[in-house]
């Protein structure tokens, strides 16, 4: 069997892939920054939009309201997000946290839309 170098690079590529995250491209991302892990965001230190860990493992988005996390970020899992790609909070899109029956978490206020979200 002989093995092409496409065969090879396309191996190596597929390996790199299936490889956890590496948590220094994820501190970039939020600027060197930590990145939080469970419902609460970094206080005085994490910023909207910065990129965390959810309680529940999956990637999520420091944002205003979402969880009981006094005065400091959410950390609100990416599946539990609503974003909107063309307005732009932090570098990144803007994302609230889904509120239940409906609307929005904005900080300590539910909203209807993003378009009425306080952006910064």
């Amino acid at each position: 069997m002989q093995l092409s170098l496409a065969t090879v690079v396309l191996g190596l590529a597929a390996l790199a892939s299936a490889l956890p995250q590496d948590s220094t491209l994820v501190a970039r991302q939020n600027q060197n920054r930590p990145v939080p892990n469970g419902n609460c965001c970094v206080a005085n230190t994490n910023l909207k939009q910065d990129t965390c860990k959810a309680a529940n493992g999956q990637t999520g988005r420091c944002v205003p309201g979402g969880n009981n996390c006094g005065s400091s970020l959410s950390c609100v899992a990416q599946s539990s997000l609503t974003c909107n790609n063309n307005v732009i909070e932090r570098g990144k899109s803007l994302c609230r946290a889904k509120a239940p029956g409906g609307g929005l978490f904005d900080g300590a206020n539910i909203i209807q839309s993003l378009a009425q979200a306080k952006v910064n």
